[in-house]
């Protein structure tokens, strides 16, 4: 147990060096870094723009719901990065190394094939959970610095949306086992395209009373929660009844608790998938 508990985190360091070196991540940092200095400036105009505008006796609820709105919009553009970043930090981590056969060096003895899978998964865990602390921590500090808002339920809305990102990892590297890095990519694409546009029709079938867009929506968020989740995350991020039209803001219909424990179950059960696949693959 303690031998591979060492072999994991070599392999969790090697993936860390790695990520360095392609630069990815830095890059998104940046570019997260770039939006939120963009947002910032953006919602400070805003602000200042309906202080004038907004009579004294209804601004404080005026910002108030701004405030929510332009917070909610902003951590939407987050939650895409994270998912982005996800992908693209991780979606060739084990089909890169296959097609180079330079797997054979690293799954050489004493290192076993299910210790790359959970250390690599370690790796990108423990960056995507690095990069979406930062980023929303600072887009929910630039919403209460300026506009004095703080979210009804700010730290769940956190965990789920690390939830998320780990979820997406898990399909990620599952599919980094079986299939090739541009043929892995395609696939995770089209299944949270999927799972995006399922996630509208459900909240069209919640307005229109339709049952049969309800189910549709929730069986494509069950192929990959990632959506649902950002929806859940969204509901702790405003309050109750701010946004009634159908935008990728609103949360005309949200996840239960039991969504979120089937979220926990496919990000471990697709982790463990993928230590067995790998495990048991010929190369």
């Amino acid at each position: 147990m303690i031998q591979s508990l060492h072999q994991i985190g070599v392999i969790t360091r090697l993936t860390f060096r790695e990520a360095q070196r392609r630069r990815l991540l830095w890059i998104g940092l940046g570019l997260g870094g770039a939006f939120v200095i963009l947002f910032a400036l953006g919602f400070y105009f805003i602000y200042q723009d309906t202080v004038q505008h907004v009579s004294e006796s209804y601004r404080s609820e005026a910002m108030r719901q701004a405030s929510a709105m332009l917070l909610t919009a902003g951590m939407y553009v987050i939650n895409f990065l994270i998912v982005m970043i996800t992908v693209l930090t991780s979606v060739g981590s084990i089909s890169s190394e296959i097609s180079s056969n330079t797997i054979h060096a690293i799954a050489s003895k004493p290192i076993r094939r299910w210790e790359i899978v959970m250390g690599k998964w370690l790796g990108f865990a423990t960056m995507i959970t690095i990069y979406t602390v930062l980023m929303s921590l600072a887009l929910m500090g630039v919403v209460l610095i300026i506009g004095g808002y703080v979210p009804p339920k700010p730290l769940a809305a956190l965990l789920i949306l690390v939830l998320e990102g780990l979820a997406v990892l898990s399909v990620t590297l599952f599919g980094s086992t079986l299939l090739s890095t541009l043929a892995n990519g395609v696939v995770v694409f089209m299944l949270y395209g999927v799972a995006f546009i399922g996630g509208w029709v459900e909240q069209i079938g919640v307005i229109v009373n339709s049952q049969v867009a309800r189910d549709l929506g929730i069986a494509s968020s069950l192929l990959l929660p990632g959506e649902a989740l950002w929806r859940l995350a969204a509901s702790c991020l405003q309050p109750p009844g701010l946004m009634g039209s159908i935008t990728p803001f609103a949360v005309a219909s949200q996840p239960t608790q039991a969504f979120v424990v089937y979220s926990l179950f496919y990000t471990l059960g697709l982790l463990l998938l993928g230590m067995w696949t790998l495990s048991q693959r010929d190369f």
